[in-house]
């Protein structure tokens, strides 16, 4: 619902910050309230949890921190608040390494983080995220799947290896295949 949210911070509480933008308060819940300063200009990234019952703005200092935040809550298991914890707690670049190299352990020190959900965070999330050059999260090249389905369906692979640079990279894996059944049916 909202991108980001500009204003100066009116309060700290203990997982929560009030900025004000334009007289308006929004209460956003933060992985590290004690970061932000009072009475200071601050641009926070925000999510917005809507459910039956409860309303709520997640808000991020960096995009990058979103990023992962967004891919976190994308586990089976793993909603919010269990998320904004693990956030406020490690480092963005020691979570994705713990979860490229399968360190339950590093996962587990996590406040409500159990044996199951780290387990189901690996499961999830390896080899699905990676910090760009430009820091920011994205889906990993999905070129080799790309090649695989491409096979699968009876194409040789010397006509997949010439349309391959053609494809846009940035499109889903679904989106991929439809532009490269194109490509190849010229």
């Amino acid at each position: 619902m909202y991108g980001y949210i500009k204003g100066k911070i009116t309060e700290i509480g203990n997982n929560y910050v009030i900025i004000d933008n334009n007289g308006i308060g929004y209460i956003i819940y933060v992985p590290n309230p004690y970061s932000y300063q009072l009475e200071k200009e601050y641009t926070i990234y925000t999510y917005t949890c809507i459910r039956e019952d409860e309303q709520s703005l997640y808000g991020f200092k960096e995009i990058e921190e979103k990023e992962l935040f967004l891919k976190l809550i994308s586990v089976k298991g793993l909603g919010p608040k269990m998320a904004l914890p693990i956030l406020a707690t490690g480092s963005i670049d020691g979570i994705v390494d713990a979860i490229e190299r399968e360190n339950i352990l590093y996962l587990k020190k996590f406040p409500k983080i159990g044996d199951k959900v780290a387990k189901q965070i690996v499961l999830d999330l390896k080899g699905k995220i990676t910090n760009t050059n430009t820091g920011l999260f994205k889906i990993e090249d999905t070129t080799d799947e790309l090649t695989e389905v491409l096979l699968g369906l009876g194409y040789k692979q010397i006509d997949i290896k010439k349309i391959i640079p053609k494809v846009d990279k940035e499109l889903s894996l679904e989106n991929q295949i439809k532009e490269s059944l194109k490509l190849l049916l010229k």
